[in-house]
């Protein structure tokens, strides 16, 4: 082979291994929710709902949704308490918007878990109930002691687990 030859090769190479490096660090920062300059001094108003409560405070009226034919009314849970884990006793209370579970700041229940991902899970009502979805996790997401594969409902009392941390929808 000339010298010209492997020159060629050797830069094809550096070429090759810059555009891996690229692409691990692009896959850091998509899982550590790393998306640019921090903004200081401005909490998300999705957070600004999240916050530990005594189990024991007082509740406000949970949300009803209309009986359909013949049904009693159904409670749409109007909490998501932290039951096990780093966390435990946190109450984050439920609005009709989705709650991100994970370990980035722009998730509205930051987990301080070294199982979780960045953008773990996804909690989010339809209707009178609530769904769970994982969001492509390592470790992956847990309703009793099923793994998730796809959006499932999760009725009030049933375990959800994130690496060591475990919720219960309440109402």
């Amino acid at each position: 082979m000339s010298e010209l030859t492997i020159t060629a090769i050797r830069f094809a190479f550096l070429i090759l291994l810059w555009v891996f490096v690229a692409m691990v660090v692009g896959s850091l920062r998509r899982d550590l929710g790393v998306q640019g300059p921090r903004r200081t001094g401005s909490v998300p108003a999705a957070r600004q709902s999240a916050r530990a409560v005594a189990p024991a405070a007082a509740a406000p009226a949970p949300a009803r949704t209309a009986p359909q034919s013949g049904q009693t009314p159904r409670v749409r849970p109007s909490k998501l308490v932290v039951t096990e884990g780093p966390q435990s006793g946190t109450v984050l209370d439920l609005a009709d918007s989705p709650v991100l579970l994970g370990r980035a700041q722009e998730a509205t229940l930051v987990l301080a878990d070294d199982y979780a991902s960045g953008r773990h899970a996804r909690l989010f009502p339809q209707g009178s109930r609530w769904f769970i979805e994982d969001l492509g996790s390592t470790n992956g997401t847990f309703v009793g002691s099923e793994p998730l594969v796809r959006a499932v409902p999760v009725e009030p009392g049933a375990p959800l687990r994130i690496g060591k941390t475990v919720f219960e929808l309440r109402n």
